[in-house]
């Protein structure tokens, strides 16, 4: 594909900001290719190579109507790992994902004799800036206009920490996460909050790929049922984007809802990862 992949993210953004706008008439493919600049088969081509589905099928992932058939769906599944034993363990394509947490006193500490590696790569969604150490990643934020910013973030979640700068790593450690040909291997990473919060999130790793779930159903998985606040407030404050797939919690009525990096990118990961889950065990759909 010619295009680069922030471009790429770039279109796709937009056509999804274009949709939600105008959602009450379900625009058509040439309306939609309009508003991003773009023929209508210069925007199939964009939508095939992203995603691997046309824009119609797409933009069907994009609807309340899907939504609410994920969520009924996907309160048996979340219910099963609970039942099963929240180990924090789980699978990213073929990458098995395990995670340990700060201790207080390391958290105190500020990073003193850490090292801590950062650098920005190409995801499927744009920029994003990545953080970890010899422990494990503890960072993933993707990027608008606000890279200044979250560098300072990461960076102050570790202020006594030696910085060290290096785009190449986290190139190879976000073709590990979003890699073309899945391939079996091993992330861990390194959970900085409170104990709940923990729970949460290790709770949203095991959850299925594609599938949504409402702050209701993810409060049961954890063993508190009345914690809905709670969750929501757990899941704004996770620091690693897309691994820890806080995306997937939408709300009851099947609104997308907000999202720390973007609501257009919480639908364009919404819609990528059903395709990628469909695609993989359905064959290519058009």
């Amino acid at each position: 594909m010619a295009d680069n992949p922030a471009q790429t993210y770039e279109t796709i953004a937009a056509a999804i900001r274009y949709i939600r706008q105008h959602a009450k008439h379900q625009p058509e493919l040439a309306e939609v290719a309009a508003a991003t600049g773009l023929s209508e088969h210069h925007l199939q081509r964009v939508f095939n190579a992203w995603a691997g589905i046309s824009p119609k099928r797409f933009l069907q992932y994009l609807t309340k109507e899907h939504a609410l058939q994920s969520l009924k769906h996907s309160a048996n599944s979340l219910t099963a790992a609970h039942d099963a034993g929240l180990s924090g363990g789980s699978r990213l394509h073929d990458l098995m994902i395990s995670c340990t947490a700060m201790t207080p006193g390391e958290i105190k500490a500020g990073g003193a004799g850490v090292e801590l590696y950062y650098g920005v790569a190409a995801s499927p969604f744009g920029l994003a800036l990545v953080g970890w150490t010899h422990r494990g990643l503890c960072y993933l934020a993707f990027l608008d206009n606000d890279s200044i910013e979250r560098h300072a973030e990461l960076f102050s979640q570790w202020p006594q920490a030696i910085t060290i700068a290096d785009d190449d790593g986290a190139t190879e450690l976000l073709e590990r996460v979003f890699p073309a040909t899945p391939k079996p291997g091993k992330l861990h990473l390194l959970l900085r909050g409170t104990n709940f919060q923990i729970k949460v999130w290790e709770a949203l790793l095991n959850t299925q790929s594609g599938q949504f779930y409402s702050y209701s159903q993810v409060a049961a998985a954890t063993g508190s049922a009345k914690a809905q606040r709670a969750v929501g407030s757990a899941v704004g404050a996770n620091n690693i984007g897309y691994i820890i797939p806080c995306h997937r919690v939408i709300r009851e009525s099947g609104d997308s809802g907000h999202y720390r990096w973007g609501a257009e990118r919480k639908q364009a990961i919404h819609s990528w990862e059903y395709a990628q889950t469909n695609n993989s065990t359905n064959g290519p759909i058009t």
